[in-house]
């Protein structure tokens, strides 16, 4: 029926706001399947989970796996970690895409010195807390959701240490309304999303995959303009982006018009090619590299 995604810092109330949550939906008439998938349904622990680069991405993995199993049209399920990659937020909302189910984030918008002080206070009861470099680190990546993004639409603001966390309060009555609500032809508030023929055939991996390539692909096109800009309009001897990246070979301007073009069609031409054989890299130097190439020969053909 419905994939939730709870985000915010570190120790922001995002296990409480779930557990809220669930209880609510609960209450509601005919009473929905719910299930919360956290990293305590793996015996994970907060800092083993977050020790590294290594465990952070396995732990991502491990939950996008459980939810992938775990959607369908008859239940309701609520992701309850940290989630606060938008790239991997955007992996979970394909997931939903491709199950045809609806989608909302809700996002624990709390300052950084309460979450410090709960984390300071979960630690001298004994309760789960964060070591303090672990936790600086994450407050220092965590990237904020944006309505403007379509995975973090419909966004639901919780503000749980000025206004507490209640399952009567005006946020939470609203997220579960927009999660119970009947739809049919004529309901406008409500959005189920709609799989594609590229979510309905590619693998879990696909959404990291493009994800990756819309990025690495950006970074180039800002590596010329850049390179373009400090040249002042003078030839270019080829643009280097780093080792293990070919040299772009061009010595002509190219305008930024023209990157924009080459930029869409590549992405475009790399994501109908995953409909019929493997995905796109999932990795940045992989997707620069295919770029890189099909730049020089667009570039080097003019």
């Amino acid at each position: 029926m419905a994939l939730v995604v709870i985000c915010g810092q570190p120790c922001s109330g995002k296990s409480t706001a779930a557990a809220c949550l669930a209880e609510a939906l609960k209450q509601t008439e005919p009473e929905p399947s719910v299930r919360t998938i956290d990293e305590t349904s793996f015996h994970l622990s907060r800092n083993q989970s977050y020790a590294n680069m290594t465990e952070e991405k396995n732990l991502r993995g491990v939950l996008r796996s459980e939810v992938d199993r775990s959607l369908s049209k008859d239940s309701i399920v609520i992701v309850d970690s940290l989630n606060s990659i938008k790239g991997y937020r955007y992996e979970l909302w394909c997931l939903a895409r491709a199950a045809g189910i609806r989608y909302c984030v809700v996002h624990c918008d709390v300052d950084e010195q309460s979450c410090k002080t709960w984390n300071i206070e979960r630690r001298e009861r004994g309760e789960p807390s964060y070591d303090d470099t672990i936790f600086e680190d994450l407050v220092r990546r965590f990237e904020r959701p944006d309505s403007k993004n379509r995975w973090d639409s419909p966004l639901i603001e919780l503000w749980p240490a000025k206004e507490g966390l209640d399952k009567s309060s005006a946020a939470m009555v609203d997220a579960v309304t927009y999660l119970t609500k009947k739809v049919d032809s004529k309901t406008r508030d409500v959005k189920i999303l709609q799989p594609t023929i590229a979510t309905q055939t590619a693998r879990g991996s696909e959404a990291n995959s493009l994800y990756e390539m819309d990025r690495a692909t950006q970074e180039i096109t800002n590596a010329i303009v850049e390179a373009q800009s400090r040249a002042l309009g003078g030839p270019l001897n080829g643009v280097s982006l780093g080792p293990g990246i070919p040299t772009i070979d061009i010595s002509r301007s190219v305008s930024l018009p023209e990157l924009r073009r080459l930029r869409r069609t590549f992405i475009k031409l790399a994501g109908q090619t995953s409909l019929s054989g493997p995905p796109p890299p999932s990795d940045a130097d992989s997707a620069k590299r295919m770029f890189v190439d099909y730049l020089n020969r667009e570039l080097g053909s003019g």
